[in-house]
Order: C-alpha cells, then structure tokens, then sequence
C-alpha cells in the first residue's frame, strides 16, 4: 500500500465526525503493526484508526504492539476517513503495587506428555479474599515466574494486571509461595472420649485429630491402626482431618539391619524414672561397627528376652535406623552364654517360695525345661458354642507398643455325661481356617498350673456345620454407592450387602437379579450377606399368580424410597370396591379396605419409584415358602400434562415428595416425539441413589394439549397501518448507528430467527 503524507488535511478542517481539529492530542494503544503501517485503538472513545509509519515521531523498530502513543487526528483526503498523525510513544506510568497473597483454585490442564491442550491457550484460575469477599482471577503459563508448574491447592503471590482492550483483569507475575499440604500417613498412638492422636511418619511428632474428622467405622478404629490424613491450621495449630484407614502395615517407622552385631552395656535403664527423665531410650550400648567405635541408645522394648541387663554385659542386637530422623538405636539385644564368664557371677538354682522375691539375673535354659501348665493326653470332642470374632494387630509404631485386645471363642463338649465348655484362642488352632458356630472339633485341655485356668488347645476342626455352608436365594432390591441390599426369597426383609463381598462382575448387577449368598454376622450382631454371587433368574413370586386385575393405591412405599419407615415391604390398598376380593391380610395402621404387601420383585418395572398415595394396577400372587399373600406385576397409573419443555428437558405437573414438577430429559421420551405444553403423558418415576431426587423416565404422550389458535389483528391496528404513508417525512425512520457484529467479529447477524406469524405468541 502507497502513501503519501502530502495527501492529508491540514487547513483545519477535518473529516473526523465529532469535529476533532488538529493540535488536539488523543491517547490509545497500537493494536496491529504491519511493515509500513499499523492500527490505533483509541482509549477515550471506541474508534480504531489508521496510521502510517512515516508519521512515527521516534525510533520505528522501538515500537511494538501494545505500546501506548499519542497522536492527532487527521483525514485521508482520498477516501476522506480519519487517521492517526504525529505519533509519539508513551512511556507507561510505573505505579507502585502490592503483591497479593491468594491461592490456585484451578491448575493449567496439561496432557499426559506435559504439553498444553491444542488449539487453545491453557489457562488457570486463582482466588484472593478481601474484606470478606473472594474474588476469582484467571492466568496463563507466562504469567508464572520460574517455569513451575502449580497445583491446586498451592498458596500464590502475584499483581493485578487489567487489560486495555476489553478492561478484563487477570494476575501476573505469579510466585509460589506454600505447595499445597499432601496427604500423611500415621499410626494411631491414642484414643480419647471424642479425639485422638497420630504419630506420624514424615516427622517424629504427634497430631491431635477429632472423631468428626474419622471417615470409617469410628468403633472399630484402635490404637495401633495405620491411617493417612491431611494436615491444617485451625487456631495456629496443626491438627489432622480427612482421615482414613489404611491396611495394617502400610505405614513403618524404622528399617533393621540384618546383620546382627555384639557389644558392651554401658547404661543402663533405670529401675525408677526421674521427674525429669523424658528420654524415651536411656540406655547405652557401646560396640565397635566398621573401624569405628560407636555408641548406640536403647529402650525397654528393645530387649528381646526381657533379660536384666547389668553394665558391662557382653550383649548382640541390630541396628535399628528411624525413616524420620536417620536416629540410629539398638534392638532386638540378647544376651550372650559367655557374658557370666566376664561377669564372675554366682549363680543359684532354687524355687521361688512365697516371700517377696524377684529374679535379677536370668538365664536362659533350653525351652521346654520349665512348664508353667499341663495338657491332658485325652483328646476331647465338641461343638464351636462361639466363634472368635476379633483379630490381633500389633503397634507398627516404634515409641507405642500395644496390642489389640482379641476375643475368646468357646467349645461345648461332655465329659463323664457332664456338659461343659472351656475357652479357646485362634493361637491354638491346627491348620487353616477359623473354626465357625456349629462346626465339629477335636482338641486337649490346658491348664494354668498357677491359676488351674483351663483352655483348649490342638484345635482341628472334623467337619463344618451343615448350616454355614447353606447358601441362600435372594433378588437385588437397592444398590447405591459401595453397599446394597437384598430382598429375601420371602419378600418380607432385605439384607445388606458391600460390593467387596460381590464375586463377579459388579457392572452387569442390576436391580431385580437373583443373587446366591451366605448370612454373616458382624459387630452388634448386625446380620449381613458375604460372598454373593449373581446367578440364573428364577421366578421370584412364585407359579400362583391370579387373573384378576385390581386398582389399589400405595399407603406405603418401599424402604428404598422411604428410609426413615422400619418395615422394608410396601403396602397397597385396594380401591375399587366392585370387583371381588380374595382373603387378604389386616395391616394395623387404621387403614380402611383390604392391602397387600408388595416387594421390588413384585413391580414390573424394577426401577419405578413407587410414592405414596400413587394409583396402581396389580395381581396377587402367593410365596410358596411362607403362603402368604402378595401384590405382584404392579403398575403405577401415572398421566399428567406437560408444564413446559425446554432445550433438553421439561417438567411435568407431578407432585413426587415435596415438589410439584416432575423432572424428565428429552431422550426419555419414546418413539421420539417432541411434546409441547399442555401434552399428557404416561410416565415411571426413578430415584436417583447420590441425589435423592426423583425423576420421569419411559415417558409415552397419550393425547396432544391444545393448539394455539391464530387471532386476527384488530381492526384498529389494520385501520393503522393503512393510515401510514412511508414516504412521509413525518414517518418513523430507522438509523443504523452503528454495523452490527457477530460473536465472531463478522458483520450482521448470523443467527437464524424463527418466522412469527401475526398476532401468535412464541
């Protein structure tokens, strides 16, 4: 493109609209710079205007888009449209700021292979909370100072920056200031009425946390559990929340070596602690490791055969080396054969009598030499009366060492046509396998020379009880989440169940399959189903079904829609009062016609959520175990009209729980029809298990609504528009101020409008 500077206004006069004359100085920022001209975006007004290189008062290879300048405004004689003359840079006013403390509420996505999406700058979002309100902010990679990468969660400094054009604000110049808090992992040291402790494993420290932050079975949790937590500031100390049980031996404390070395006691622990003895390892044990003499401490757990060591005992141990603090300890000492030789010591052989003595120096003797109990040679027979319910753990943390409590089982047996029962412990036990209530075993009695407290030990089961291995029948009722419930093969109860105990494939379990599993019973006797597996369908309420279709409405629904009611079956009353009753069963309750109690296998659309008070169709049937009688192949009568659609859903005027608008989405309606307003429909309802809300699914029009009617324009506005002459000067004029632009910065509008005939209304 050619120009001549010569070509301009400089009379006075301009061709600018609002009359701006030369020696007027505007302001605006270089929006586009080509090779000999460039483009200006004003900022006191919305005008952008052309300008040559030429009329640059400077260095050109200086200027850059985004530079502030200021300039005149001139016309081009030629085309008579204003440019920008007499150009001068602006050097940006440096103000001073503040760096604001915030946090990433939303990382930059990033692909697998670390790059940024295609096709799009990748941004993020961080947040800053000022007199009370938050305020969100968005920003790019070159926004971050260091070529880090940030994660959620992370607590950043940055300024404010607010862009020219479109007047959006965005942070910048982004430090890192605290990575985000990373989950820890622990070992449960103490527990309280309502709060705990945790030591952890990153650091030797302990962590208060409160029961409201345990996210498990708050009874079966103990000191000793492995558990991983998040660390926060709540009052200016750090407590620990979100926690969660990990698998027992997850979290360890301390590496042993495996080569064992020998050493010489120097300290020893003292019988009687000090009121200022906080060292958890007074100990002192003085070896030569490598080529260099070292000395190692230890504690009381450290011993292995809880021997009494005295200074200058010739002792073996390991090395014992903390993860936290690299801190190194002795453990696992023993004593060794020779160190009475270095010793000298006196040593006597005698029976404890019943003064008040004590043992200070013990030698070990080869095991079996001493007994403290006798076993009988007679092998006894009985029946497991109870079976052992708990387990033992030990403490993996190396400053606590408890251990939990384990439950007795108890036998039954005879013995001389006398019946008795003695104790048993899983220690006990031959072979694999615990023994379970009912099971057959064989075993010998010891007993406790000291207390003559008996037990049974040599345990070996001979056969199991028939009854545990019975598998029962059941029909998948409800699955929610993690757990669900099964409707017994007599319809009258349900049974929970967790997916950890489903063998199978849990993705093809749905509502109404006919499972096979066993009874097991928990904490607090609480009845549960192990082992369920999905088998063959068989007809869940049986071969007797009636011919006679009746009416009825539901006075109570499932326990499945209806949680807070105790009985798992629903109800239903019969309505229609001509048509011949069967015997039928009085539910106490005040209800006034006969009713039957249905089950999820007696509805023929599994997933309906029947409500209370819902009209129904249904058949009765009779439970060949039980005889007795049930509602079954139920069908709710639901029709209603349509409220309104929009994009891709609608509400029907359907009263289901507290609200009177039922939900339902476009795709559910059958044969594809598009409904309008005032259409009725037929409709199931289902609940949705993570929302607890209902919604309209299988939704078939049964008759359209009514039709707009086009209305004719009144007379007075045809007489009106009759009346108006478009070539009047007088007439309204339509003045196109300013082009219209599109979304995508074209020109016009590109959206289709729909044709609206006279007088109808959309």
């Amino acid at each position: 493109m050619s120009f001549d500077p010569g070509m301009l206004h400089n009379n006075g006069h301009t061709a600018y609209a609002n009359g701006t004359g030369p020696g007027i100085r505007e302001t605006g920022v270089v929006e586009k710079l080509l090779t000999s001209y460039g483009f200006i975006q004003c900022s006191e007004r919305q005008a952008r205007l052309f300008f040559h290189c030429s009329q640059y008062n400077g260095n050109l290879q200086e200027l850059k888009i985004g530079d502030d300048v200021e300039f005149e405004v001139s016309s081009d004689r030629r085309t008579g449209k204003p440019i920008a003359v007499k150009l001068l840079k602006i050097k940006p006013e440096v103000l001073p700021e503040e760096r604001i403390q915030g946090q990433v509420v939303s990382a930059i996505p990033v692909h697998l292979d670390g790059k940024s999406a295609p096709g799009q700058v990748p941004t993020g979002s961080v947040c800053y909370e000022r007199n009370g309100e938050v305020f969100y902010l968005t920003y790019t990679p070159d926004d971050v100072e260091g070529n880090i990468h940030l994660d959620t969660g992370d607590k950043v400094s940055f300024y404010m920056d607010t862009n020219k054009h479109t007047g959006a604000v965005s942070a910048r110049n982004i430090q890192l200031v605290k990575k985000k808090q990373m989950r820890c992992q622990g070992v449960v040291c103490a527990t309280k009425e309502a709060f705990g402790f945790i030591e952890r494993a990153d650091v030797v420290k302990e962590i208060f946390f409160h029961y409201s932050e345990f996210k498990g079975d708050l009874e079966a949790l103990q000191a000793g559990d492995d558990v991983e937590f998040t660390i926060k500031d709540r009052n200016g100390k750090e407590v620990a929340t979100d926690v969660r049980l990990l698998p027992q031996g997850t979290v360890i404390f301390e590496d042993i070596s495996i080569e064992q070395f020998e050493g010489t006691v120097v300290k020893v622990i003292p019988k009687v602690p000090t009121k200022n003895q906080n060292d958890p390892l007074p100990g002192r044990i003085s070896a030569r490791i490598g080529f260099t003499d070292k000395e190692l401490p230890f504690g009381e757990k450290d011993t292995k055969s809880k021997v009494t060591l005295l200074e200058g005992d010739h002792i073996q141990f390991n090395i014992s080396t903390d993860r936290r603090d690299k801190l190194e300890r002795a453990t696992n000492i023993d004593i060794l054969p020779d160190t009475f030789n270095f010793t000298k010591e006196t040593r006597e052989m005698d029976m404890l009598s019943a003064q008040r003595n004590h043992a200070v120096r013990i030698k070990k003797l080869p095991k079996g030499t001493v007994s403290f109990h006798t076993q009988s040679e007679q092998r006894f027979v009985g029946v497991v009366e109870k079976d052992i319910l708990g387990t033992t753990n030990k403490n993996a943390s190396p400053t606590k060492n408890k251990e939990k409590e384990c439950e007795e089982g108890v036998i039954a047996y005879e013995d001389c046509g006398v019946k008795l029962t003695v104790p048993y412990h899983t220690k006990d036990l031959e072979g694999g396998g615990q023994p379970q209530v009912g099971d057959k075993v064989e075993f010998s009695i010891n007993e406790v020379k000291r207390t003559g407290q008996q037990s049974a030990v040599s345990i070996r089961v001979l056969n199991r009880n028939a009854s545990n291995a019975k598998r029962l029948h059941g029909f998948v009722a409800t699955l929610k989440d993690n757990f669900g419930f099964i409707e017994t093969a007599n319809h009258d109860q349900e049974i929970f169940f967790h997916y950890s105990e489903m063998c199978g494939d849990l993705e093809n379990l749905e509502l109404g399959d006919t499972v096979e599993y066993t009874l097991s019973k928990g904490k607090g006797n609480k009845v549960s189903a192990e082992k369920v597996t999905k088998v063959a369908a068989v007809n869940g309420i049986g071969d007797d079904v009636g011919v006679t279709v009746m009416m009825g409405k539901v006075i109570r629904p499932l326990r499945s829609v209806d949680p807070s009611q105790t009985e798992y079956q629903g109800l239903i009353e019969i309505t229609e009062e001509d048509q011949p009753l069967p015997p039928f069963v009085l539910v106490s309750g005040g209800t006034k016609g006969p009713n039957y109690p249905f089950g999820i296998m007696g509805m023929v659309n599994k997933a309906d959520c029947l409500q209370k008070g819902e009209l129904v169709k249904f058949q009765l049937c009779t439970v060949p175990q039980t005889g007795q009688k049930m509602a079954c192949n139920v069908v709710p009568q639901r029709r209603a009209m349509v409220e309104c659609v929009k994009d891709q859903f609608g509400f029907i005027t359907y009263e289901v729980g507290e609200s009177k608008k039922l939900f339902f989405h476009v795709k559910e309606v059958q044969d594809g029809l598009e409904l309008q307003t005032g259409d009725e429909v037929e409709f199931s309802v289902v609940l949705n298990q993570r929302t607890g809300k209902c919604s309209a699914c299988n939704v078939r029009r049964v008759s359209e609504g009514p039709k707009p009617v086009v209305t004719p324009r009144p007379d007075r506005l045809v007489n009106r528009l009759k009346s108006i002459t478009l070539d009047d000067a007088s007439a309204p004029r339509l003045v196109i101020v300013r082009q219209p632009r599109g979304p995508d910065n074209s020109k016009g509008f590109n959206v289709e409008r729909k044709t609206r005939q006279p007088g109808v209304i959309d």
